[in-house]
């Protein structure tokens, strides 16, 4: 018996094709990637196989990428760029190495605040960036956002630096509600409650919390997922000792990461190239972000992953991130004025 799945996909993919105006089978696509993620390469293959196009990939770090497509120019054979965080999606489209796409499928796939105000990127799935708590000794976690600069943390929080674009992009959020003279001082009160320096990355504030060295830990919603779907080492032995919050939940909701993508300013093969970002607004593309990485999808109604669903239901906040991003460079100068590391 076929797989309906697999028949539905594939269904898909030739409705793409045509819509694109492409054979089912045509050429290649050069795809600079900072998804670092082994199980994105089911991906990448499901889409080969659908349409037949070849997929080359380039992977960096998103500022190396970036700025090789800048010297590349009018010569670089970049067709797609993928990367995590709308700072850095952001940052693509000012360098000038996106173009805008018009596209019926994205548009009615993706909402318009995962997506940039020029469509030159789309997000693709998504992260919250929430509170998690040791539930043994916080019986009044915070609630909010505000609430991690009350003083009655002090010397409980575990973050990272200012220079990890998970936190511009929360400060540049709260930029973007509250104002710049509120989100400094939100920025102010957090470092006075830090419990240590900024170190490591998400996966070491929470193991922050499992050490004692600190109660209450800020990190990305999949770090923890991941330790739910899988054996993640320091971590997963003790998740029954953290609690979490969905913050703001009141209010705005959570504040939300992007990963996401757009087209290449020059890209040599753009129809291949739409194409492909039209898969990954897909049904099977989107289950397949939250089933092999622990990220919620961008698309409403698709099935969540185990690991993903059982951080329970919560409020999003659905702040237009390209407003967010245009606040990103008065983040990164609040972040030096309070002195957050």
């Amino acid at each position: 018996m076929p797989n309906p799945t697999r028949v539905s996909v594939l269904a898909l993919a030739a409705g793409l094709a045509m819509a694109a105006g492409g054979a089912f089978a045509d050429g290649e696509l050069n795809l600079y990637s900072s998804r670092h993620y082994d199980t994105d390469e089911r991906l990448y293959s499901d889409f080969e196989e659908m349409t037949g196009i070849t997929i080359n990939r380039i992977e960096g770090k998103a500022d190396e990428l970036i700025a090789r497509m800048n010297a590349e120019g009018e010569n670089s054979p970049a067709d797609v760029l993928l990367t995590v965080d709308t700072s850095r999606l952001a940052r693509a489209k000012e360098a000038g190495v996106l173009q805008p796409v018009e596209s019926d499928v994205l548009e009615e796939r993706i909402p318009s605040h995962l997506r940039d105000e020029d469509n030159q990127w789309f997000g693709f799935s998504q992260r919250g960036r929430i509170i998690f708590y040791d539930n043994q000794d916080v019986t009044d976690p915070p609630q909010t956002y505000a609430d991690l600069a009350d003083p009655k943390y002090k010397g409980m929080i575990c973050i990272r630096s200012s220079s990890n674009v998970y936190n511009q992009t929360l400060l540049a959020s709260i930029v973007t509600h509250e104002g710049p003279e509120a989100a400094k001082a939100w920025a102010e009160g957090v470092v006075a409650n830090m419990a240590r320096d900024p170190q490591g990355g998400d996966t070491d504030q929470l193991r922050g919390v499992v050490s004692g060295e600190c109660e209450i830990a800020v990190s990305n919603t999949y770090y923890f997922a991941r330790a739910i779907r899988t054996e993640v080492d320091g971590l997963s032995d003790s998740r029954d000792m953290i609690g979490w919050v969905f913050p703001n939940q009141d209010g705005r909701g959570a504040h939300m990461n992007l990963s996401g993508g757009g087209v290449a300013a020059h890209a040599p093969n753009r129809d291949n190239a739409v194409k492909f970002l039209e898969y990954l607004s897909s049904d099977s593309a989107q289950k397949y972000f939250s089933a092999g990485n622990d990220e919620f999808p961008a698309v409403e109604g698709v099935d969540l992953a185990d690991s993903v669903e059982a951080l329970g239901d919560f409020k999003a906040d659905t702040v237009d991130l390209s407003d967010v991003a245009k606040n990103l460079p008065q983040a990164q100068k609040i972040f030096n004025e309070v002195g957050w590391r």
